[in-house]
This record gives C-alpha cells, structure tokens and sequence, in this order.
C-alpha cells in the first residue's frame, strides 16, 4: 500500500514502514539555468544515458600505468548517492592498477555555461585525479592534442596533498612547453571533505572556481584557435589516473590503494533568459 504527498521540500511517501522523503531538484546559481545533471540517486553502474567510458592501458600519452575498465563496479559505481571512481593496485590485461574514466561524449557536449563538481579526492602518492573537459570533435591544427584544446577545471596529484589545479591548453600554450595557463589554490582538506569545484565558460574568458573562490582566469584576448580553441563542444572527463609524467614525480604508494573519488553531484547550466 503506497501513499504519495507533495511539500514543498520535494516528494515525500510512504513505502510498508518506510517513510522516505526524496531530494529537492538542484537549485539553480541566480542568472542561470540547469540544463544537466546527475545527481547520482540510483545505486549501480553509473547512468548510460549520461556516461560512457574510455577504456584501455596503453599510458594515455602520459606514462600512466592503470587500466580504464568499461562498466566495473569494482572501478566506477554508484553508492550512497555518490559516483565511486576506484583506483586500485591490481593486474588486469598487462597492467599493474584499474581505475575507470567516463565521459560524456555524444551525452553532454557543451560550448557554454557554468559546471559544477562536488567531490572529495584521493589521497596516496601516485593517484592523479582530474575532473576536466575536452573536444568532441578534433578538426584543429594537425587533428590532435594540444592543437584542439584541453581545460583542467581540477587536477589534483598525490604527492602534493590539497594544491588543486587549474588549467587550460591550446598549441600556443600547453603543458609540455611550459606555456599552459594555469593556477593553483590551496585546499587543505580536498581529500577528507567534499567541495564543488566549477568553472564558468564564457565566448571570451573561463574562470574557475573552489567553494565560489575564482582563483583562474583564461582570456581570448583577440587570440586565434592557436591559443583559443574554446569556441566549439567540449565534454566532460572524470578519472583517477594511477602515476604517469605527472602524477608519479615521487613515485606511486602501492600500500595506499585502493584509493577512490567520491563525487556528490555533476551539474551544468546554461545563461537564463534576460541575465
């Protein structure tokens, strides 16, 4: 026997003994408005009409030394309202670590708007954590990377515990030069509590932010696709990487894995009308 009653909070009913009451729709930042979301509220493997994921272990152009698995719950499932993205020390197909990336790709592509991330990152030498964009069509420049662009709204490596970065990419300013526009934000306590890390993308600048704290700026500044290949879709990239060029400077902690990113909610809105 089921009874339905609508507040003003959200839906609360009653199931046998249960009483449950389910979260309120998220509540849009002031001039702008949710265009997509995912709450993660189904326990699972994550949603496959908003995630797909990239699979394999062959470094990923960095060195990295883990298996993306596809659709392994052991790597990338949902619990307790949180998306699970599991790093763990393991053999699987010549690899010595699995870990999971899922995309958005054909499910989420966006050129625009204000994306939100709520999570709480890994800790232990050798895990590389990024929440981070890419394009979904590579049509610039000689069709790879950097030439189509790459933003880093957080990355995070392990042996610098709590210093979350932030970064954009293009031919004229990227990492392997030097050039990347980047900057840094202290936060002590990123692997022990959630906190929203967001960026707001505009036609001529992106600015991310920790806790609504803007710490990075990129400006077109009149510049070409060489150093703005912003102007096109771009989806979302949620990882753990295991070591790499990066991530492996002071060398990988076999005895701190598994280690996890909890993430709480993906949110991403669009302008609303007349802001």
């Amino acid at each position: 026997m089921k009874s339905a009653y609508c507040f003003l909070i959200g839906l609360s009913f009653t199931v046998g003994a249960h009483h449950v009451v389910a979260a309120p729709a998220p509540v849009a930042p002031a001039g702008w408005k949710l265009v997509w979301d995912d709450e993660f509220d189904h326990p699972g493997l994550p949603d496959p009409s908003r995630w797909s994921y990239d699979v394999g272990g062959d470094g990923w152009g960095n060195r990295e030394r883990q298996f993306y698995t596809s659709a392994r719950p052991e790597n990338a499932r949902v619990e307790n309202g949180h998306l699970i993205i599991e790093a763990r020390h393991e053999p699987w197909q010549g690899s010595a670590y699995t870990s999971a990336r899922l995309v958005s790709k054909h499910k989420g592509d966006w050129h625009s708007g204000r994306f939100e991330i709520r999570a709480r990152l890994p800790e232990g030498r050798g895990t590389w954590p990024a929440i981070w964009m890419l394009p979904t069509v590579w049509d610039l420049g000689d069709g790879k990377w950097p030439d189509n662009g790459e933003i880093d709204i957080m990355e995070h490596v392990g042996y610098e515990p709590g210093l979350i970065h932030a970064s954009t990419h293009s031919r004229l300013n990227q990492w392997r030069n030097h050039t990347q526009r980047t900057a840094t934000l202290l936060v002590p306590d990123a692997t022990t509590a959630f906190h929203t890390y967001a960026m707001e993308w505009a036609s001529d600048e992106i600015r991310i932010y920790v806790d609504d704290r803007l710490y990075f700026s990129s400006r077109r500044n009149g510049g070409d696709w060489t150093s703005w290949p912003f102007f096109r879709n771009f989806y979302l990239v949620l990882n753990v990487a295991v070591g790499g060029d990066w991530g492996a400077v002071k060398g990988i902690d076999d005895n701190a894995f598994p280690q996890r990113m909890e993430v709480d909610y993906v949110r991403v809105f669009a302008p609303s009308p007349g802001s």
